[in-house]
């Protein structure tokens, strides 16, 4: 995506690792929301941290910020400090944006997550300048993915007749309350800024260092002094190219220091600067408490266990730049090398960028750990919250090895003897297993089976399902128990009838199509797995479940429109059954609160989606399921919220489309105070309701559901890289990733070696990325010609779905051709162990 003009104004593309926090790209160049001290800071900046350029060209010196023009909080924010000095509201913007200095009218930003690329240009400005900022995304690498740094290439272009003498610096002030900054004695072109007075085990402990191979503009210390001092005597440095070599023998506050290079440029040639921004902040705690017993509980981030200093992480970065980029970027090209919808592709990659913001730790044996997302200056909801993550399909496809450490936490630590899993995971990790657990969820249970069938699934690893069945059994067989105070399923027929705790954030009473289709994949998934592990009994007491669910659904949850939920919102007795009432029950209106009773709710068939993504059958009858995605998108998609009332929280407002959660049309029987988040447009649920409609041939319909949610993020009106629902850089919205095996009818069940493709659109013409377990790549399908790239790991192979196919010539796997069979759109042959590529024609 290019964004310019007006759409840079909201940008902020965060650069750093898996679980390292981040510092985010403004649209502008600025660097903003410095994100790396284990916790949220939005609209933060690091003192005066910048990137510079100054040119002598035909005796003439040209000095610029590298950056474009601000646009937006002119006045200034109300988030900043008044003081004499002057700033906050009414102050305009903060110096430290560095919107005071001369810079760049032209700016152009290249936003294809993860790599940003800004070209800046001016007319006073001889030749144009080109930013690179990435941090490295590699799939099924999660450890170099997992780098606490950012990466900057600054490569100036000479479009003149002549020769240009370049000066390009980065500026980089030290965060820590009392800082020393020391120059490497390695390599002398790092220079390391610490927090001398701290203890290095202390949660407060962090350094950074800043690194220029070759740099020769070495500064370990820009000017102390009071007021602006620091800030006019680099600028008289710059603009003269005389920078004195500064030291200091005391620690103080505000330090910086300056790194750069100076080159000359021949007419019509370039140059490259490299910059690396590093930082280690090794230890972390449940500081969001506010708790001090609980604050003192310390454990390391995953990072510091692979290197010891920030310096470390600077010199391993450096050490592999060329490899980290051209990986990232093989990625990247892939991904939008595609025939895909444009909107698909923009929603697949700016989501993705949730695993690079602070809403994600990685804790210190490497196990992911997520707030759902993040507030401005702290996390959003705790826990890896299993009903949200229930929706992120990203991590599992790019690295299903770290999201299966996911499942480990959930079936090793979380799950009681009895089956019960709480839906929040409290920190510091415990490595014993939760005894009487705490309140469990039924939507994250039931897609907790779900996702250990999946992670199976993506993996083919036996003996890791051999590990977790005991307790992924447990855990559904739960539904039924009688330890189970909720009696989800208490009389073991397949239907759920009890209190269910869900992602709404209350209870539900009562089957709804909703959650029961969750308990069907539950089953369905248990069915799989009981049947390979040779528990034939269990196999078959799911299969009664199943098909009595199943049947129950079809018979008593669909109105002839849609599905809905079955209850009788009057009847008190239900919440005071499970002594609920004062909660749950309004004497005024007569009702149970909270309900969706007959409501068009947008997950109704959600079980569905997870179905359709990893091969789970079909739960609905497929007539009914049609018409009901039919009069969902009718009921809830709205192409204006000019008309619409909303007292929850806005996502979508003014002439924005969007599909509600929930909406209640004529006749039926909206209760007076429905379900949560009702008149809302949330968009992990937007995209799994949209893959939906795509799965089952509704192709147009989702997609403008898609379009409607990324319309929303333009740069000029939302930031694109921070989709929003309980505050920023929201878990939920990686449903997106989930149209890409959706679209190209991606089917995979590496246990038994199979793979296959049918995909909805343009089957003799498509281009989409894949990714499991063991590699990823690329599907080609031009005609009778289909080509399974792989392009890093292997795929180990005796069976390939291709349905759309009616005949087979030649079957070739790394360019040698293999005898096969092929019969009813698949072709069988002998296991083979595939390292590029896979010919089909």
């Amino acid at each position: 995506m290019i964004y310019k003009g007006r759409a840079l104004e909201e940008i902020s593309f965060p650069l750093g690792g898996i679980g390292t926090g981040s510092i985010g790209l403004a649209g502008n160049g600025r660097l903003i929301d410095w994100e790396i001290f284990n916790k949220p800071k939005k609209g933060s900046y690091n003192g005066f941290t910048f990137i510079a350029v100054s040119l002598e060209i035909n005796g003439k010196r040209i000095s610029r910020i590298l950056q474009g023009d601000l646009t937006n909080g002119l006045v200034g924010t109300f988030n900043g400090k008044p003081c004499a000095g002057g700033s906050g509201y009414g102050f305009g913007p903060l110096t430290q944006s560095m919107a005071g200095f001369p810079h760049f009218r032209g700016c152009e930003f290249d936003g294809r997550f993860p790599i940003a690329e800004i070209t800046f240009t001016d007319e006073d400005f001889p030749g144009r300048i080109l930013l690179t900022a990435f941090n490295p995304l590699i799939p099924l690498r999660e450890d170099d993915s997992s780098i606490p740094a950012a990466y900057f290439e600054v490569k100036y272009f000479n479009e003149t007749d002549s020769e240009v003498k370049l000066d390009t610096v980065f500026v980089l002030s030290n965060p820590f309350e009392r800082s020393e900054n020391v120059l490497s004695k390695k390599d002398g072109t790092t220079v390391n800024l610490l927090y001398p007075e701290c203890d290095r085990g202390a949660f407060e402990y962090g350094e950074m260092s800043l690194s220029c191979p070759d740099a020769n503009i070495v500064q370990p210390y820009l000017f102390r002094g009071g007021w602006k001092d620091k800030m006019v005597m680099f600028w008289n440095e710059f603009t003269s190219g005389n920078f004195l070599f500064r030291t200091y023998d005391q620690p103080a506050s505000g330090d910086g220091c300056l790194l750069g290079k100076r080159a000359s440029v021949m007419p019509r040639e370039s140059t490259v600067t490299r910059f690396v921004a590093s930082w280690y902040c090794p230890n972390n705690c449940r500081w969001w408490t506010g708790n001090e017993e609980t604050k003192s509980k310390l454990w390391k981030n995953y990072y510091a266990t692979l290197w010891s200093s920030s310096e470390e992480v600077a010199k391993y970065a450096l050490s592999k730049w060329d490899e980290h980029y051209e990986k990232t970027a093989l990625y990247r090209d892939t991904l939008y090398d595609s025939t895909l919808d444009e909107a698909v592709i923009d929603a697949v990659a700016s989501t993705v960028s949730v695993l690079k913001s602070p809403t994600v730790f990685r804790l210190e044996n490497g196990e992911f750990y997520g707030f759902e997302g993040v507030e401005q200056n702290i996390g959003s909801c705790e826990g890896t919250c299993t009903h949200v993550y229930n929706y992120a399909y990203a991590m599992c496809f790019l690295f299903p090895s770290l999201e299966r450490t996911i499942r480990n936490i959930e079936l090793d630590i979380m799950t009681g003897p009895n089956g019960s899993m709480p839906w929040r995971l409290v920190l510091p990790l415990s490595r014993t297993r939760f005894g009487n657990t705490a309140f469990p969820c039924l939507d994250g249970q039931m897609g907790s089976i779900i996702k250990t069938y999946r992670e199976w699934m993506i993996s083919g690893d036996n003996e890791w399902l051999k590990a977790k069945y005991p307790w992924v059994k447990s855990q559904l067989e739960f539904t039924w128990s009688e330890e189970n105070k909720h009696e989800w399923d208490r009389n073991k027929d397949g239907v759920l009838e009890g209190m269910q705790h869900n992602t709404l954030d209350m209870q539900l009473f009562g089957p709804s199509s909703w959650l029961q289709s969750l308990y069907l994949g539950a089953l369905s998934a248990g069915i799989k797995m009981a049947t390979f592990m040779g528990d034939t009994a269990a196999a078959e007491e799911y299969a009664k479940l199943y098909e009595n669910g199943k049947k129950y659904m079809k018979e008593r949850l669909f109105n002839g429109e849609y599905f809905f939920h079955e209850i009788d919102v009057t009847d008190k007795s239900i919440p005071e059954h499970f002594g609920v009432t004062e909660r749950y029950w309004s004497e005024e209106t007569g009702e149970i609160k909270y309900q969706i009773a007959g409501g068009c709710e947008i997950d109704q068939m959600l079980g569905q989606w997870h179905s359709a993504i990893i091969g789970l059958g079909d739960l609905f009858d497929k007539d009914q399921l049609h018409t009901a995605l039919k009069n969902l998108y009718k009921n809830n998609y709205k192409t204006s919220m000019r008309e619409h009332a909303n007292p929850w929280r806005l996502f979508s407002v003014n002439d924005e489309a969007g599909t509600l959660m929930c909406s209640y049309p004529e006749g039926s029987g909206k209760p007076k105070i429905p379900i949560t988040y009702c008149e809302e447009t949330m968009h992990g649920f937007e995209y799994a309701f949209a893959g939906l409609l795509i799965s089952e041939g509704f192709v147009d319909e989702g997609l403008s559901v898609v379009r409607a949610v990324r319309d929303k993020y333009r740069g000029y009106n939302r930031n694109p890289y921070n989709e929003l629902e309980c505050g920023s850089n929201y878990a939920r919205s990686m449903a997106s990733f989930a149209l890409l095996p959706i679209f190209s009818g991606f089917k995979f069940d590496l246990p038994h070696g199979r793979i296959g493709f049918d995909p909805v659109v343009n089957k003799s013409d498509f281009k989409c990325l894949w990714s499991l377990g063991t590699g990823w790549g690329q599907v080609r399908i031009k005609e009778n010609r289909t080509e399974i790239e792989i392009l890093d790991g292997s795929l180990k192979l005796s069976e390939i779905a291709l349905p759309y196919l009616d005949t087979v010539n030649e079957l070739s796997v790394d360019g040698v051709v293999i005898p096969f069979k092929f019969e009813g759109g698949r072709l069988f042959f002998e296991e083979i162990n595939a390292n590029k590529s896979i010919t089909v024609s």
